[in-house]
């Protein structure tokens, strides 16, 4: 008791700091409904972060929205497919989409979510004008994500297509045409043609293209 008393009189800037320790979700959001004060420690840990990864977490649309949404400073977000299915679909995308980070995330990765599509990608970068790196790998994305990411991302430096069968060289040529600054592409596994990536280095000859 004597310990939870003193516990209970740490101000709420210390216990915010504390609770940055936290590696487990769960934990922190056990921490957080201890009682109102350490509530607000919890979120205000979570304002704090630039980087947060759900990698390793069974995570659904609800608990990984609220968390993004808490995470005000948020400038990395890694969203992958776990072991334990992070059950992520396009309404949490869009969801995410709508916390005041966004604007700001400089890295997005959403690598191996089988469970999203066009509408939670293009939801989500057309609020992303600071991305400089994404990585969809592995995803079922067409070209119509890689429209919106030649409208949404002009930062965009690096891109991961690992594995996406559904996107054709029409898209891949409208994202070197509108984002100036792109250095990197991964093509691994994608069904375009055998001469797209010279074509693509034509218009783009320092380009760093995987294939």
């Amino acid at each position: 008791m004597e310990l939870e008393a003193k516990i209970d009189r740490l101000p709420i800037d210390l216990l915010a700091h504390i609770f940055g320790f936290f590696s487990s979700f769960t934990d922190l959001a056990q921490a957080s409904s201890v009682c109102k004060k350490w509530k607000q420690g919890a979120r205000e840990s979570l304002a704090c972060k630039q980087n947060l990864s759900f990698a390793g977490w069974k995570m659904d649309d609800e608990s990984a929205a609220r968390l993004v949404c808490d995470a005000y400073n948020l400038k990395r977000l890694d969203i992958p497919r776990s072991c334990w299915g992070c059950q992520i679909t396009d309404s949490g995308l869009t969801k995410i989409s709508l916390a005041k980070c966004v604007g700001n995330l400089t890295s997005i990765s959403l690598w191996g979510l089988t469970g999203i599509s066009d509408e939670g990608v293009t939801h989500l970068v057309s609020r992303t004008k600071s991305l400089q790196h994404l990585n969809v790998g592995g995803t079922f994305i067409t070209d119509e994500s890689l429209f919106a990411i030649a409208r949404s991302c002009p930062s965009l430096e690096t891109i991961v297509l690992w594995c996406c069968r559904h996107v054709t060289e029409n898209g891949l040529f409208v994202l070197i045409d509108k984002c100036h600054n792109l250095k990197s592409m991964n093509l691994w596994g994608t069904r375009i043609p055998v001469d797209c990536p010279k074509k693509l280095l034509i218009l783009r000859p320092a380009l760093q293209i995987k294939v």
